[in-house]
């Protein structure tokens, strides 16, 4: 079973970087775009704060999020906050969040998620983990996908490869790192295989649909750099 103390740990210390980063900012930095369409960086701010919120929801067994729509709503409210109340919001959330998962708990019982999603309760800060650190990559302010943390790195490609596994828009794709020796193996069965192979951030880019999308990627077999659907 996934360690979820040592990934609550690794949560608290991208939390602290994140809030670290962020209180470099201004007001005005707030309001432009970020690397994600249509979204400031007090859209993903905004987001962030709300999504320690609904996974303290999912602890506690109720739904997530009221509906996708309310979701977005509370994002489209908050995103244009000053900054001194988005990192109030961030620590406040996250605070919560963290005292959710204090108390003894079954962390092998199956929670869930949006959209139907389930998964083991052991699993969710892990979760979290990804929302920060990748969020912290796309607000664009100087934290790169290769700043990342190895280990984290590594269990999101394998995590990313898992969900594109068995998609029939996806053929059978082999992700080689160039160093470390790490093989994945994702998409469906259709298709012309395709190999691909580059450093680890470049791989977790094109699975995560974030910075060049591995356009740096050595297509090695195949018909070249394949597609992936919106994550």
């Amino acid at each position: 079973m996934t360690d979820h103390v040592h990934d609550l740990r690794s949560v608290r210390e991208a939390t602290d970087r994140l809030l670290t980063a962020v209180a470099k900012l201004d007001n005005a930095s707030l309001s432009e775009e970020s690397h994600l369409p249509g979204w400031s960086r007090g859209h993903i701010l905004a987001h962030l704060a709300r999504n320690a919120d609904a996974l303290v929801n999912v602890f506690e067994a109720r739904p997530m999020y009221e509906s996708a729509s309310a979701r977005d709503a509370d994002i489209a409210r908050d995103a244009g906050r000053p900054l001194e109340e988005h990192l109030t919001d961030l620590r406040d959330s996250a605070t919560r969040f963290l005292a959710t998962t204090e108390p003894d708990q079954d962390w092998s019982r199956t929670v869930e998620l949006r959209n139907g999603v389930t998964d083991l309760a052991a699993n969710v800060p892990f979760r979290r983990w990804v929302e920060v650190d990748l969020h912290h990559v796309d607000l664009d302010i100087g934290y790169e996908l290769s700043d990342l943390p190895e280990e984290f790195t590594d269990r999101e490609i394998a995590f990313l490869a898992d969900r594109w596994s068995g998609r029939p828009e996806v053929p059978p794709v082999t992700l080689n790192a160039s160093y470390g020796g790490q093989v994945w193996h994702t998409g469906g069965t259709e298709g012309t295989p395709v190999v691909l192979e580059g450093p680890k951030d470049e791989l977790l880019g094109w699975l995560a649909g974030r910075g060049l999308k591995g356009a740096h990627l050595a297509v090695m077999a195949g018909d070249g750099l394949p597609e992936l659907p919106p994550l």
